[in-house]
């Protein structure tokens, strides 16, 4: 009887435990996606800030860089809500410690905008948080680990996903950095 007893609070005690564990795990999983939607939202709020400040007028870097020693990043520049310019250029690790070899360098405005097949897209900060929250951030996250970023002041400078157990260069989004408002060159 004793035995009997003890088998079903052990039996009661594991599924109490492992309901536990779901509820847990639920709520961790909750916590992240509200943190990333959170972290989205106050973005652009200072998003908005930065844009109505700079009168839609800015520049800003995305870049991409790889393991292999591959590095590559376009300034688009925007004046008045509309990309002007793109300029583009990749580098390559050499033996020579400390030294990138440049492989690809060009730049683009007016009617030779877009010209080009090897850089970044041309997309204002806006079309970039609209692509984050309709399709880059808005993945699995059962299959993905979903990234956002705001180290810009702020403003986003990171959006993605990266996808479980994946080894190397695996993430799919955008990296900015130098956002800074549109001063016309003399």
């Amino acid at each position: 009887m004793r035995n009997c007893l003890r088998n079903k609070l052990k039996s009661q005690l594991m599924r109490n435990l492992s309901l536990l564990i779901i509820i847990v795990a639920l709520g961790l999983s909750a916590c992240k996606k509200e943190e990333v939607v959170t972290g989205y939202d106050d973005s652009y709020a200072a998003w908005q800030s930065f844009k109505k400040s700079s009168n839609n007028s800015y520049s800003y870097v995305t870049y991409y860089g790889s393991w292999t020693g591959i590095y590559a990043e376009s300034k688009i520049t925007v004046l008045n809500g509309k990309v002007v310019g793109r300029d583009f250029f990749r580098t390559r690790t050499t033996a020579v410690p400390m030294v990138a070899d440049t492989i690809t360098k060009w730049t683009e405005s007016g009617v030779t905008l877009n010209t080009h097949d090897d850089g970044f897209e041309t997309l204002t900060l806006d079309q970039i948080y609209t692509k984050a929250k309709t399709e880059l951030l808005n993945v699995s996250r059962a299959q993905n680990e979903v990234v956002f970023r705001a180290d810009n002041n702020g403003i986003v400078s990171a959006a993605g996903f990266i996808p479980n157990n994946c080894a190397d260069d695996c993430f799919t989004g955008v990296y900015i950095k130098n956002v800074k408002v549109y001063v016309k060159s003399i």
